[in-house]
């Protein structure tokens, strides 16, 4: 039932011959303002396991000693700058509450190291680069946690050249729950989930390569523009819900609002017009050159017509897909044909059009032209009547 250290350290001062030393199973303590230690010079192996001892042991050991057990006692680490234990090659720490491998700043010699039963969580995978000397760690039996830090450690098992006794039965991992029960050696992960900086510069490429894909792709498919068309169409939109009541007519004015290319405005104004304006019940057309509004800009003007007419015909042609304001007029359309619900498109192809002269931000015109049945303007007279006579009925309807 020894007690306190210090006496024992005392009681073998004058021992000139004493080299071993057990003193395990009993109550030893050691208090950090006790007087010095004083042990005999020629103890070379002491064995403390099975006391009561804590970090301040470190301080009350005799400097020749070679090899040391402080097995199930109270140690949670080993304090930095202690005095150095020159000689020290075997020490046994097995069964404490160290959460951590020892360094050998105070242990130069040592050579065997056991720590086994202890509270390490991810030990340190430079140990055999603080400790160069050491021939066998004993390190099993602690709750191991599969993470990045223990990978480190696993690798350092394979370069040490076999130094860790015990390996691979007594190295398992006890967390994550997922992984219990699997040996270290098993547990893998790959280098980007554990390179950080592997793992930035990754993810900045990703970001990068991601933001140059959405950058193309709204280059290729025009989305600012839409983006802008959008916005101009609310704006319109909102001015018109503050206007006057005077100055609102939401009902239908014209049975067909006519889009068409400068370039082809002979036909419209030829041809057209001429036949359905004329004639039979008298149809009602909405053309931008007589129909827009000064002072107002295009867009409201676009707008206005679009949401005042029955239908919209578009006249196409190679001439047609190469016109920003046509362009403009399609859109608008496109957009009150799914707002509405509505079936108000017509398509009158006035010439062919190859696929490769659409552009690219014509998707909606290559999609209608593909879903959408549409006129073709004949090139034979005697065909001409049929043409009107499918037009009119397609755009008839009483205005008020």
């Amino acid at each position: 039932k020894f007690e306190s250290l210090p006496k024992v350290s005392f009681m073998t001062s004058s021992m000139k011959s004493l080299k071993y030393l057990d003193m395990s199973n009993n109550l030893l303590r050691h208090d950090r303002a006790a007087v010095q230690c004083q042990w005999a010079e020629s103890l070379t192996e002491l064995d403390l396991s099975s006391n009561q001892l804590t970090d301040a042991v470190f301080e009350c050991l005799p400097f020749n000693i070679a090899k040391l057990d402080l097995q199930s006692n109270q140690i949670t680490s080993v304090p930095k700058g202690i005095a150095e234990l020159q000689a020290l090659k075997e020490l046994n720490l097995a069964s404490n509450r160290l959460a951590d491998l020892p360094g050998c700043a105070g242990f130069p010699s040592l050579e065997l190291l056991n720590i086994e039963l202890n509270s390490i969580v991810s030990p340190s995978a430079d140990f055999f680069q603080s400790c160069p000397r050491v021939r066998e760690l004993q390190a099993g039996h602690n709750p191991f946690k599969c993470s990045c830090e223990l990978q480190d450690f696993v690798r350092l098992e394979r370069r040490s050249g076999r130094k860790l006794a015990g390996w691979p039965a007594t190295y398992v991992c006890e967390y994550p729950e997922g992984l219990r029960g699997t040996q270290l050696k098993d547990f893998h992960l790959t280098e980007l989930a554990c390179n950080t900086a592997l793992l930035l510069v990754t993810a900045l490429l990703l970001t990068l390569a991601l933001v140059a894909v959405v950058a193309f792709l709204c280059i290729y498919l025009d989305v600012p523009w839409y983006v802008r068309m959008t916005w101009q169409w609310t704006q319109t939109k909102r001015r018109a819900r503050y206007d006057r009541p005077g100055e609102q007519e939401t009902a239908l004015q014209f049975h067909a609002f006519v889009s068409y290319s400068e370039r082809d405005s002979l036909w419209v104004k030829n041809e057209l017009i001429p036949n359905l304006e004329k004639g039979e019940g008298c149809i009602r057309l909405c053309q931008h050159e007589r129909n827009f509004i000064p002072g107002k800009t295009i867009v409201e003007n676009i707008v206005n017509c679009i949401e005042k007419s029955y239908k919209s015909i578009f006249v196409l042609s190679p001439n047609f897909v190469q016109s920003e304001w046509c362009h403009y007029e399609l859109y608008f359309a496109h957009h009150k044909l799914f707002s509405e619900n509505s079936n108000s498109l017509i398509l009158i192809l006035l010439e062919p059009i190859a696929p490769h002269m659409i552009p690219a931000r014509y998707h909606k015109l290559r999609a209608l032209m593909a879903k959408r049945t549409y006129l073709e303007w004949p090139k034979e007279r005697a065909k001409h009547t049929l043409f009107w006579a499918n037009l009119r009925a397609a755009i008839s309807i009483n205005l008020p």
